[in-house]
């Protein structure tokens, strides 16, 4: 089993921080089960770490194991884009299997 090393870079506790805390946690907690670690890291209160990681734009994902290494930018509200950039989903499902009236009768 593969453990998720997240950082979560965000700018003060606001009211978006607060969200994409608790859609992140909420994501881990209905697809990776115990299998995930989050760090919050507030680039007011640690700009060098903001720095380091070249974060221009908050709040910002980091997923950093499993690799590949991704990035996600903003409030986490797409699932969809946040699933994926953890590779938890596929990024694109496989077309639904259709019978034609025609086949059917057969």
């Amino acid at each position: 089993m593969q453990t998720y090393t997240l950082r979560l870079y965000i700018s003060g506790m606001t009211r978006s921080a607060r969200r994409a805390i608790a859609t992140l946690e909420a994501i881990c907690a209905e697809s990776v089960d115990a299998r995930y670690d989050i760090e919050v890291i507030d680039v007011m209160v640690n700009p060098d770490a903001g720095a380091q990681a070249d974060i221009m734009a908050t709040p910002t994902l980091i997923k950093s194991l499993p690799p590949p290494l991704r990035r996600i930018i903003g409030e986490l509200r797409d699932r969809a884009q946040v699933l994926r950039g953890l590779d938890l989903e596929p990024a694109s499902a496989p077309p639904p299997t259709t019978v034609s009236p025609a086949d059917a009768d057969d």
